[in-house]
């Protein structure tokens, strides 16, 4: 790891140039997964004449609005698989892009609160473990170990009677993930384009050959869209459907305290995750609102709500005030699992439907995008989540793994 000074403004981290007339590839959205495909792109696959378009700021998305929770216990193989492969990358992405993004392995527990829970908490720690991915089931005094502050007390209103733990799973910081992966790749000779919207696309018959946006015509021979909540608008500029609907996803965050959470803790029926980030605020958040919209805000009341649940969870937490609140885009498909891959448009790929499970994915979108994007063939990581699933019905229903949306 280097021990040179960074930048104090991540905008000396790369360059800001103008777009150019042509690329081979342009990647639609720089967040998190724009970013990592735009890397692999040039790291694995040796494409360097690529373009990522930003409408807003660099990362200032979902990837900047998320509660950076990372893990990999999904139930189904093909959802194990691609998280799994995210999460081995996540190990060793710190030395690869010669970045500390604070990386921190402290486990998440998903705790049980009825019989259903427990058995269904029992079933996929055994899928898990059949997948190869670090799963224990833990009784009420094991959970009690691993997180001291939470109330596990039998008079409560849903007592905790077990819980799944990955111990591998963790957390990261957000930004420090987007400036490294915009560091490097602008160093391999990718254009990051900031402040540039994509307003329609170039065609010829059934084939896209270049964007319009507002800083002008851009042509290129494949087009990659990885704009999370907006990806369905996208599509229809193209000229085709997604099977996606957005939801705004809130989030809060307290005032700063000394160290007093150890791992990360969800429950989906309380229905509320908690963590502590390192300089010591707590991160919670809930379910989606129940509303369709593309406003980066939610509702009161689901704060409301959130904040509750996790008092009743951590009654030490009673005197914490909130900090502020924030609110993302969260494109959901039918069976909560993603879209990586071709579309009915030739050259124009998509990567979307992530949920509330983008950003953990984020190496391995970014690894198996590229590839399909080179390749024009998918990765068999990738393979299971293609569009054409809806229509042929071999749907992973994830709505389970999905966890209080994270």
């Amino acid at each position: 790891m280097t021990t040179k000074p960074l930048p104090e403004h991540p905008d000396f981290l790369w360059r800001n140039p103008e777009p150019r007339s042509s690329y081979d590839v342009v990647i639609v959205g720089a967040g998190g997964h724009g970013l990592a495909t735009a890397y692999y792109l040039a790291k694995n696959h040796g494409i360097t004449s690529v373009a990522v378009l930003e409408k807003g700021w660099l990362a200032g998305g979902n990837m900047a609005r998320n509660t950076t929770i990372i893990r990999s216990n999904y139930l189904w193989d093909e959802s194990a698989a691609i998280y799994e492969h995210a999460l081995k990358l996540w190990e060793g992405l710190p030395a690869e892009l010669d970045y500390d993004f604070l990386f921190s392995q402290r486990g998440v527990l998903n705790l049980a609160h009825t019989l259903q829970d427990v058995r269904e908490g029992m079933r996929r720690v055994g899928a898990n473990v059949l997948n190869g991915v670090d799963a224990q089931w833990l009784g009420p005094d094991e959970v009690a170990e691993v997180c001291p502050i939470l109330n596990v007390s039998p008079r409560t209103r849903y007592p905790v009677l077990g819980g799944t733990f990955q111990p591998r799973a963790g957390i990261a910081k957000h930004d420090h993930v987007a400036w490294a992966l915009a560091r490097r790749a602008d160093e391999l000779g990718v254009d990051l384009i900031q402040g540039c919207e994509v307003t329609g696309f170039l065609k010829d018959g059934d084939r896209v050959v270049g964007v319009e946006t507002n800083r002008g015509r851009i042509l290129t021979g494949r087009i990659g869209l990885a704009a999370a909540g907006h990806s369905s608008l996208l599509a229809q500029r193209a000229g085709f459907r997604l099977p996606v609907q957005s939801h705004p996803l809130q989030a809060l965050v307290s005032e700063l305290h000394e160290p007093v959470h150890p791992t990360v803790v969800m429950s989906n029926h309380v229905h509320v995750y908690v963590s502590q980030a390192h300089k010591g605020e707590l991160v919670m958040g809930a379910g989606v609102d129940a509303y369709n919209g593309y406003g980066q805000r939610g509702s009161f009341h689901v704060i409301e709500q959130q904040m509750a649940a996790a008092v009743e969870l951590f009654p030490v937490f009673a005197r914490a005030h909130v900090l502020r609140t924030w609110g993302g885009i969260v494109d959901v498909t039918p069976d909560a699992s993603p879209i990586i891959g071709r579309t009915p448009v030739e050259n124009l790929y998509v990567n979307c439907g992530w949920g509330t499970g983008g950003f953990k994915a984020t190496p391995a979108a970014g690894w198996t995008f590229a590839h399909t994007i080179a390749t024009g063939e998918p990765h068999p990581l990738n393979a299971p989540f293609a569009l054409e699933r809806f229509t042929t019905g071999a749907l992973i229903d994830e709505h389970g793994a999905a966890a209080v949306a994270h």
